[in-house]
């Protein structure tokens, strides 16, 4: 294949902003607390693409020289290779480092990074009961996807465009302007569809497309706008008269741009309500770093320089190396691994990204025969997606040693699909549209016994119902929880009160729902907090609110005739996968990690009872003000050695926990 296509002028100062991007991602997933916004490079690169492939298809658009063929044959040829062989890493990895359901979701990621949809397959995770992000090793593949779904999309549009002779800068301006009110307002509604979704994204790469058209398509009015601004800036800034040439104007925008990227990597958290505006920090950033030109101070001497124009070669398989080995690292020490192990990945990850550049990457970009090649890697890539969706459709192969030497993660479930979305659950219509959470029942007789609560009675439900041997069926309601516990569910015991069917109300609820506590929660991670609560637990004033929402919950259904069991909560552990050795055939990794123990997936029982005194107080004092009526059942001596007094994830060979500190 002869390639007609022209291309931009080689930029160092590009490959070194690229750099840029790069390490600070590479760093903020390493060393988080050290650059806490450099996820933000992402968006970084997010703009150099926009600039770049717009600037590739406005110059051959004008020369009539523009392919979608040699288009898409170069993107082939230059993600594919590096991809293909991360894919395939992450699967021999996987195969023999991770259990059943772990593997089953890496063949599932597979098949999206294949597929370029990762951030689609990332977003229908999403939620209270997905696992921690830190253990998916392709989850930095949902910026690959946005790209990718912007390269199928916008040479079209731009196509369409200028065949129908409309005018680009105006198409691209009215994208870049719905995309970007679509990322403002999706913040405030579903924050995680507007990270994923490319259409509260596009307008990043947008902006790089408004930077290329300016560029290549230079006003005399802008460029009388440039001198003049230049004229200004040399004669404020310097005492004796300079030669007016364009150079003062360019290294203040330089500056200002790296002055904006450096404060998004150090002052943007994950924290924040991101995209959103404060994407606009590195989005402009980056686009006047591009502006300011390659004989900008900035660009000519901080972002030419070799180091970072190297960096900025092997920054796409960097990407893609870095997350992968720091993630397996994190599922193998069940752990937050150390920062020996952090350094030691993140060097490794800089030798593979070497070797995949010169030996993979290069000869396969440059040469002849591109058309055998690019036939060659979009058959191997779909191979690589039928692999992964066999992985998912086999339940992550459990014949493999890695998970006979290790507890099954469904070893202590016993229940089946419970059915948590059944509609109207018996209760009339405008009873179930009052309720704001989900419902669910059994199938036997009439309703006798209604659990109420959050995800701890979500926990519950499947086993009351298996286990029941009562004639009557079981009614499950979850609300949602938040200031103060049950106060905003305030309306289910009023709807509950009514069923005059119902003679039992089991109410079951984390200790924190209970006091309103949500402070140092990390995705889902509660392991900590006891230890971090236990002084708001002692406020009076936390207690007090507490005592009353519950007590005004509980009277509702008590003086409805209704028999009401308050459950205690179990004690606080991390996700399963944590507290399992995983021992593998892999024999310079078994030797470190066979006989390594994770202390958090303990406590004793005098620790525990401790932690949750205050807590046992309030449903005392519950029990008592209803005496007769309302019951405490307690399954401590259940998750608990009382002979060893100590509390563990998992007793007699079998797992308790299934998510954090969910039984």
């Amino acid at each position: 294949m002869t390639e007609h296509l022209s291309h931009p002028k080689y930029r160092p100062d590009i490959d070194g902003l690229r750099a840029m991007a790069v390490l600070s991602v590479v760093a903020f997933h390493a060393f988080p607390s050290s650059v806490k916004g450099g996820f933000i490079g992402v968006d970084v690169f997010f703009v150099i693409s926009g600039f770049l492939i717009s600037t590739i298809i406005f110059e051959n658009l004008e020369k009539g020289t523009f392919s979608f063929g040699e288009f898409y044959s170069r993107r082939i040829r230059r993600i594919f290779p590096a991809l293909l062989l991360v894919l395939t890493v992450s699967l021999v990895l996987g195969w023999f480092t991770l259990l059943t359901d772990e593997l089953k979701q890496l063949g599932k990621h597979i098949a999206g990074g294949a597929g370029f949809v990762s951030n689609f397959v990332l977003l229908k995770e999403a939620g209270y009961f997905d696992n921690a992000s830190e253990t998916k090793p392709l989850l930095h593949l949902w910026s690959l996807g946005i790209e990718e779904q912007f390269y199928i999309a916008y040479p079209l549009l731009l196509w369409l465009a200028w065949k129908h002779k409309f005018n680009l800068l105006t198409i691209i301006v009215i994208v870049a302007v719905a995309s970007f009110v679509l990322n403002i307002k999706g913040v405030n509604s579903d924050l995680t569809a507007t990270f994923y979704s490319p259409q509260t994204r596009f307008w990043e790469l947008m902006f790089g497309g408004i930077l290329a058209w300016g560029t290549l398509y230079k006003s005399k009015w802008l460029l009388n706008l440039k001198d003049r601004l230049d004229r200004w800036l040399t004669i404020g800034l310097y005492r004796k008269p300079r030669e007016f040439d364009g150079k003062t104007l360019s290294n203040v925008i330089s500056i200002f741009g790296l002055t904006l990227l450096l404060y998004g990597f150090f002052r943007i958290e994950k924290g924040f309500s991101f995209p959103g505006k404060w994407a606009l920090v590195p989005v402009l950033g980056t686009v006047l770093i591009i502006l300011a030109g390659q004989q900008a101070w900035v660009n000519r001497t901080i972002l030419s320089n070799r180091l970072a124009v190297w960096f900025g070669l092997i920054s796409f398989p960097l990407y893609l190396w870095h997350w992968l080995f720091l993630s397996i690292a994190r599922v193998v020490e069940s752990e937050t691994p150390t920062r020996e192990i952090r350094i030691a990945c993140v060097g490794l990850s800089v030798c593979f990204a070497w070797i995949t550049c010169k030996y993979i990457e290069h000869p396969l970009r440059t040469g002849g025969k591109n058309g055998i090649k690019v036939l060659i890697l979009v058959l191997l890539m779909f191979v690589v997606l039928a692999i992964g969706l066999l992985v998912k459709k086999y339940d992550g192969f459990p014949s493999r040693e890695v998970v006979k030497v290790n507890f099954a993660i469904s070893s202590g479930s016993d229940g089946g699909d419970l059915g948590l979305t059944v509609p109207k659950c018996g209760l009339e219509s405008d009873s179930t549209d009052k309720l704001s959470g989900v419902c669910a029942e059994d199938k036997r007789g009439n309703i006798r016994f209604a659990l109420v609560g959050d995800s701890k009675a979500i926990a519950l439900f499947g086993g009351l119902v298996r286990t029941s041997q009562d004639n009557g069926r079981w009614l499950f309601i979850r609300g949602k929880v938040a200031n103060g516990a049950l106060v905003p569910m305030i309306s289910m015991p009023e709807l509950l009160a009514k069923i005059n069917e119902i003679e039992v109300v089991v109410i079951a609820t984390a200790i924190r729902a209970i006091f309103s506590i949500s402070d140092g929660v990390n995705g889902g991670n509660f392991k900590e907090y006891d230890y971090k609560y236990l002084k708001k637990l002692n406020s009076t004033n936390e207690y007090n609110s507490a005592l009353s929402g519950t007590n005004a919950f509980v009277s509702l259904l008590v003086n409805a005739g209704k028999k009401v069991i308050l459950v205690v909560d179990n004690p606080a552990l991390p996700n399963p996968e944590d507290c399992i050795t995983r021992k593998t055939l892999i024999s310079f990794v078994n030797q470190f990690i066979t006989d390594k123990k994770n202390n958090d997936c303990q406590v004793s029982l005098q620790t525990f009872n401790e932690q949750i005194k205050i807590y046992r107080k309030l449903l005392n004092e519950i029990s008592t003000h209803h005496l007769g009526k309302v019951f405490i059942f307690d399954p401590t001596d259940v998750y608990c050695d009382i002979s060893n007094g100590v509390c563990e994830s998992s007793r007699n060979g079998r797992l308790m926990y299934s998510y954090t500190d969910h039984i």
